[in-house]
């Protein structure tokens, strides 16, 4: 599936592709994975202070203030002190959206383990990843294999997506093939359904991923990739935004709130993908995302095809925390 979002330009290209460097691929993929581990991606961290405010001005001492204060304290000494933000440092799932401008040759992902060993070492992050779910449960001390996809746009440039996701809200997760006269409203039952049966196993409050669409093998990845759009960042367009403040909404009108224990906020924000699908189908995922979601995106190679250099990323910033 390719996706045009990386730029509003179309037409041949203007300029010569650019060689994605291994070298680069494997940098930013190393600074993804110690940045998320210990600093909250700031469009969560300044979510949740509103509310803890608010929380606190309506009703002061309250078990919700209480909590959304716990977490805002977490991240503060995860930065100050470059520890992990919490315990399960998770699984590392990496995606490359490539636009046409930029060449990717055979040997562009051949770092990203490397750097995953060398990240989880240095950053003394736990090791979570099985040789094999099956038959062999044992531990590659290293937490490699990473998750890798490719995502090829009409775009120009090339970003570079990091994701840790952690065991408890990966489990939460769901995926229903629902009858196509379904609708709306039966996406809408599948979302609260994932909440409500597993929102307390997946440390809120959320960021809920939807996907519709596509087929069985891919609706999964529409609602991960869901999860990489900032807060304050606006919705693909208005019957996006329409539909995800509905689900907002119905989400937060359930009264699970932060860790589960009760309050107005279950989740802080619901993003929607949608993608074109079969007549006969209506595939949906729900992916939860905790109130640690640790993500972080880098501007590889820009519209020009200039190579950017040593990544800094683009998704967080920590400065002036107090």
């Amino acid at each position: 599936m390719t996706e045009g979002n990386l730029s509003a330009e179309n037409g041949p290209a203007s300029s010569p592709s650019t060689a994605l460097p291994a070298d680069l691929v494997a940098k930013a993929v190393y600074a993804g994975i110690r940045t998320c581990a210990t600093t909250l991606r700031s469009d969560i961290f300044e979510a949740t202070q509103e509310l803890f405010r608010t929380a606190q001005a309506d009703h002061p001492g309250s078990r919700e203030a209480s909590v959304l204060e716990s977490i805002i304290r977490n991240a503060n000494i995860a930065q100050e002190h470059d520890v992990p933000i919490c315990q399960d440092t998770g699984s590392v799932w990496v995606c490359l959206e490539v636009g046409r401008n930029v060449l990717m040759t055979s040997d562009t992902l051949s770092r990203v383990d490397e750097a995953v060993a060398q990240a989880y070492t240095e950053g003394g992050l736990r090791m979570s990843i099985l040789a094999d779910a099956l038959f062999r449960r044992t531990n590659t001390n290293t937490n490699a294999p990473a998750f890798t996809e490719v995502h090829f746009s009409e775009g120009l440039g090339c970003k570079l997506h990091v994701m840790l996701k952690g065991g408890g809200s990966d489990n939460a997760s769901r995926l229903v093939m629902l009858a196509p006269g379904a609708g709306r409203e039966g996406v809408k039952q599948v979302v609260l359904d994932a909440v409500k049966e597993k929102a307390a196993n997946a440390c809120p409050p959320l960021i809920v991923g939807v996907g519709v669409g596509a087929t069985f093998d891919k609706v999964a990845g529409l609602s991960k990739r869901a999860l990489l759009r900032r807060l304050d960042e606006p919705a693909e367009s208005p019957e996006h935004a329409s539909f995800e403040q509905e689900l907002l909404e119905a989400i937060n009108s359930l009264g699970i709130g932060p860790a589960a224990l009760g309050g107005k906020t279950t989740a802080l924000g619901v993003h929607l993908k949608t993608a074109p699908c079969h007549i006969a189908a209506l595939p949906v995922a729900v992916n939860l995302g905790c109130c640690a979601l640790r993500s972080a995106t880098f501007t590889l190679v820009d519209e020009e095809g200039t190579v950017m250099g040593y990544p800094a990323a683009e998704s967080w910033d920590a400065e002036g925390r107090q």
